[in-house]
C-alpha cells in the first residue's frame, strides 16, 4: 500500500514548485519565461546564419514569420532584447515597428480586460 503522504499535494506555502506550477498564474509565469527565452536566442541564432551565409551560401535562415509568431505568442520582450543585442532586423522596419506593437497590445489587452471585468461591467 502507498504511504498517505504520497497521496497528498503538498501546500503551496510549503512548496515553491507546488506554488509555481499549481497555480494558473506559475503556468502563465513558466510559458512567458520559456517563449520570451526561446524568442530571444532564436533572434542570436538567425543573426548567426546571416553572417554564416555570407560564407556558406547553403545556409538555412529563419523565416520572419516564424520570428513575429514567437512575439506574438508572448515572447514580445525577448524579441525586443534580441533585436538590440544581436543588432537584429533593427533596420527592417516592419520588426522596428511591430514587435513594439505586438508588446504594447501585450501589455494593453490585459489591462482592458481587467478594468471592463473590475470597474465596467458593473
Amino acid at each position: 500500500m502507498v504511504g498517505e503522504k504520497a497521496l497528498y499535494a503538498p501546500a503551496a506555502r510549503d512548496d515553491f514548485v507546488w506554488a509555481v506550477v499549481g497555480s494558473p498564474w506559475g503556468w502563465l509565469a513558466l510559458w512567458l519565461a520559456a517563449i520570451n527565452l526561446a524568442a530571444f536566442f532564436t533572434f542570436g541564432a538567425d543573426k548567426w546564419r546571416a553572417k554564416r551565409r555570407e560564407q556558406h551560401p547553403q545556409t538555412r535562415r529563419i523565416r520572419e514569420r516564424t520570428l513575429f509568431l514567437l512575439a506574438i505568442l508572448g515572447g514580445s520582450v525577448g524579441a525586443l532584447l534580441g533585436m538590440r543585442v544581436f543588432h537584429h532586423k533593427t533596420l527592417h522596419r516592419s520588426f522596428r515597428v511591430g514587435i513594439p506593437l505586438i508588446l504594447l497590445a501585450q501589455l494593453i489587452l490585459p489591462a482592458g480586460i481587467y478594468l471592463y471585468l473590475h470597474y465596467l461591467r458593473g
